[in-house]
């Protein structure tokens, strides 16, 4: 009986014909909401896709210049695809795969465009990178230095017609700066503003929610401790490389971030 009256004195309250317009609407959205929140903060560690990621990430993509240097170089001649570049094709096609397949598990995602959009343009940045660095690393074996400029590097300065050392400029451009940007690759010196500018939106976001007391789950705390921990060790490597009078005149302005390669054929390759 009380509970009837209850329900008369207030018929909004049971979405009834004397409920406020849209009163229904908003305790379904906030039901979902707290649904989806509640989803977030259960939601199971993917622990065998991030496996999958780091295993591909430390095999195909910096195994890849190991590989090259040790597999013969009768087996891959110069004028046909390296074993590197076949690591490399198959990074490209298993990396978007397994961010898909992460993108499915996430209780809340981006819209589906959004999701096509960015992992074309991954695929495609890749995809130039490949073609770049091939090249690049296919001309280590004709002398050519990555610690210069192309301009600078001997091997160039001696081409005929000059203007083809702008078609070498032109590759060096595709691989290092519009490639690797396409690609989020953040350990390059070129794009690391990028890179720093993408860990602190997450750090300030981070910060936001957690004043909700909203917290990062297990799949969140540790894509953002990955992010850390690169910082970290580039940080490190740029301290350690940081008075070396060679690459500072190679990368030159505020943003000082050596290329491993760079490092190669300065202190290692010219010791043999």
């Amino acid at each position: 009986m009380e509970a009837a009256a209850r329900r008369r004195q207030h018929p909004g309250a049971a979405g009834g014909a004397g409920a406020q317009p849209g009163a229904s609407f908003l305790q379904a959205r906030h039901s979902t909401v707290r649904a989806d929140e509640a989803a977030a903060g259960t939601a199971p560690f993917h622990l065998d896709l991030w496996f999958y990621f780091t295993l591909q990430n430390w095999v195909l993509d910096f195994g890849r210049p190991i590989a090259m240097l040790v597999f013969p170089l009768e087996w891959f001649p110069l004028n046909k695809p390296s074993v590197g570049d076949y690591f490399h094709m198959a990074y490209n096609v298993i990396t978007p795969f397994l961010l898909l397949k992460l993108i499915e598990r996430s209780p809340r995602t981006l819209p589906r465009a959004v999701i096509y959009v960015s992992a074309i343009t991954l695929v495609m940045g890749a995809s130039i990178h490949l073609v770049g660095d091939s090249v690049n690393h296919r001309l280590l074996f004709s002398g050519y230095q990555h610690h210069l400029s192309v301009r600078d590097n001997p091997i160039i300065k001696n081409l005929k017609p000059e203007t083809l050392i702008d078609s070498f400029e032109l590759l060096y451009y595709y691989d290092e700066y519009l490639g690797h940007s396409m690609w989020y690759l953040v350990t390059e010196g070129q794009i690391f503003i990028l890179f720093i500018f993408t860990f602190f939106a997450m750090l300030a976001l981070v910060l936001h929610q957690k004043r909700k007391c909203l917290f990062l789950d297990s799949n969140g705390l540790f894509l953002f401790s990955s992010f850390a921990l690169t910082l970290l060790l580039v940080a490190l490597w740029v301290a350690w490389l940081w008075n070396d009078p060679v690459l500072r005149k190679k990368y030159p302005g505020v943003i000082y971030v050596p290329e491993p390669w760079a490092f190669y054929t300065l202190h290692v390759s010219s010791r043999h």
